[in-house]
């Protein structure tokens, strides 16, 4: 029987700490998600070697930017990334979390089920990247906004992230706020799942053979595995969600350029080969990896911290 200490008002807590914990890391890493939606954008379809190349790698699209349009444009878009961190968070850590806490996701033995996690996290980031593809969608169109020598992909040209959610409301409605929510459920689902399962398996085999005690090392260790697995995981659903949410729309408010999610997948595997799928791999891990350590260490202290205040 659940304790009222267990209850509604906890997983409420739960959720919320996911999300803090998102809007934090957030914070440091949204200069690499600026790189590294524009080195996906770059080159759409079009054949390798056919396409003018503004970024070569991140440290190179960093410089670039900063030279080119300021300093601040590093962190272009951070309103909208927040917001959809805190919701792609609070829904994913946070429902992970509850079924942690009620033991759903562990064995008689205590150690994290495959299935059970994967399943957990998978339905957690599944919800949570529904409830944030507006602000993905608006992120994505803010960080692809450039000064003309060096823009990819197309200009929507938004003044901030309200501007560009109220333009897109009243020239698309509601359903146009949500575009590009096709490869976003599979993309918080499989990222979600690939993360948080490496992420407690890497935590409980270093406690098993010993070679860590120290919670902070602990979530340190699993969290750089957990980044590795992740970014491998989701980067082709991450570009086709980039690509879909870029994309310009005409007057009937379709997209010009993919019709849909299996529509984008076949055009960019014609124009650019499979390996389009993996571009900006290296920009994903270099935010993934920082971010996920940010994340999911802050979010196990806030863990500890709420079971001692209890």
């Amino acid at each position: 029987m659940t304790t009222h200490k267990d209850g509604v008002k906890r997983d409420i807590t739960d959720m919320a700490m996911g999300g803090l914990a998102a809007m934090f890391a957030t914070i440091f890493t949204n200069p690499i998600e600026v790189v590294k939606t524009r080195l996906q954008l770059q080159g759409e379809l079009v054949s390798k070697g056919k396409h003018a190349v503004y970024y070569k790698n991140v440290p190179h699209g960093l410089y670039v930017i900063a030279r080119t349009e300021g300093v601040i444009a590093l962190q272009s878009g951070l309103p909208a990334m927040l917001g959809f961190q805190f919701f792609l968070n609070t829904f994913r850590l946070g429902v992970y979390r509850i079924c942690e806490r009620r033991g759903l996701i562990t064995n008689s033995d205590g150690h994290t089920s495959l299935v059970c996690g994967a399943l957990a996290a998978g339905f957690g980031g599944g919800m949570g990247s529904i409830a944030g593809t507006p602000f993905f969608l608006v992120k994505t169109r803010l960080q692809a906004q450039a000064s003309k020598t060096i823009a990819v992909g197309h200009q929507h040209q938004h003044s901030g992230t309200w501007n560009a959610l109220t333009h897109i409301f009243h020239r698309e409605g509601v359903k146009g706020l949500f575009r590009g929510v096709g490869p976003q459920i599979p993309r918080g689902a499989v990222g979600s799942s690939s993360q948080m399962v490496s992420f407690a398996y890497a935590k409980e085999w270093l406690k098993d053979h010993n070679l860590c005690k120290s919670p902070l090392l602990l979530s340190f260790m699993g969290a750089n595995l957990g980044g590795i697995v992740m970014t491998l995981c989701l980067n082709p659903f991450d570009v086709m969600a980039t690509r879909l949410s870029n994309q310009p729309v005409d007057a009937q408010n379709r997209g010009t350029l993919y019709k849909g999610m299996g529509d984008c997948f076949i055009k960019i595997l014609k124009s650019e080969g499979a390996g389009a799928f993996y571009k900006g791999i290296e920009a994903n891990y270099m935010r993934l990896g920082p971010h996920t350590v940010l994340l999911l260490v802050c979010w196990d202290q806030l863990k500890i911290l709420e079971e001692y205040i209890r």
